[in-house]
């Protein structure tokens, strides 16, 4: 079995399965809105769902698994052009692994540096923070004085 094999079943994200769950149990379980659901799948970032006879749509599991991979990204702060890339380079196949690591990789550089921003921007409040407790001390010890 292959490393990408390996990888959460995000890379197939059709079950073909009738009998799945429901898209408010899909929602429950992943966190992700109906309404969210039906965006994703309208744009392209899930792939026709299954539906059941009564045409309502039947979420297997590669389904969830590929809908609690989109939530991870999207929590990372990807882009939905990004997220399309990403998931029309799945559907092409083994054939892109190098295309969709690149892409991780870009948005990995982009996750690190708002991270290192952010972790400065903590720095200078923790800095403001630390001055004011010292101007506490200080009049704390001037009243008890």
């Amino acid at each position: 079995m292959s490393a990408a094999d390996r990888a959460p079943r995000a890379a197939a994200p059709r079950s073909g399965t009738a009998g799945g769950l429901t898209i408010a149990e899909v929602a429950a379980a992943t966190g992700t809105s109906a309404h969210t659901l039906r965006y994703y799948e309208r744009i392209g970032l899930i792939r026709s769902v299954s539906r059941a006879r009564s045409g309502h749509r039947r979420y297997g599991p590669d389904d969830v698994r590929w809908v609690e991979f989109l939530r991870k990204l999207h929590a990372t702060g990807m882009p939905i052009r990004r997220m399309l890339a990403y998931a029309a380079l799945v559907r092409r196949g083994d054939g892109t692994i190098s295309e969709r690591r690149a892409l991780l990789e870009a948005h990995r550089d982009d996750v690190a540096a708002k991270l290192a921003e952010q972790q400065a921007h903590l720095a200078i409040i923790e800095k403001k923070v630390s001055l004011y407790l010292d101007l506490e001390q200080q009049s704390a010890r001037k009243r008890a004085s």
